[in-house]
């Protein structure tokens, strides 16, 4: 399956098609809200329910990076670098960018992303 010029086709492409075996990569966008994804996280495993075996990032400070077909094309070679067979990709943006612990302290909610707070969903990495 070719990558052409429009990543964001070949993703949508490649998760359509379900499981497929392993390896699996997983593409999952976080933003500083429900509308703008600053961040994208994709991870590959060998099998569900398993540790990543590889693990990149991508961040913005402006910008959608569900849009940005550069980055896009980044995650793509990424994955097809580790050969993934499936591919899993967030259909909504699933939290808050920034790291628990990190960016922030754990038990309390990030102080830059405010829209997150009800919902109490952070950052997994």
């Amino acid at each position: 399956m070719a990558i052409g010029a429009q990543p964001s086709k070949w993703l949508d492409k490649k998760s359509r098609l379900g499981y497929r075996g392993a390896p699996i990569g997983t593409v999952a966008f976080f933003g500083p809200d429900n509308r703008q994804a600053t961040k994208v996280s994709v991870a590959v495993l060998l099998a569900p329910e398993r540790d990543p075996v590889a693990l990149r990032q991508w961040l913005a400070a402006t910008g959608d990076l569900r849009r940005d077909q550069a980055v896009l094309g980044e995650v793509v070679t990424f994955l097809r670098a580790h050969e993934v067979r499936t591919v899993v990709v967030t259909k909504d943006i699933v939290g808050c960018p920034h790291a628990v612990g990190i960016d922030y302290p754990a038990g309390e909610s990030c102080p830059h992303c405010p829209s997150w707070a009800a919902s109490g969903a952070g950052a997994i990495l």
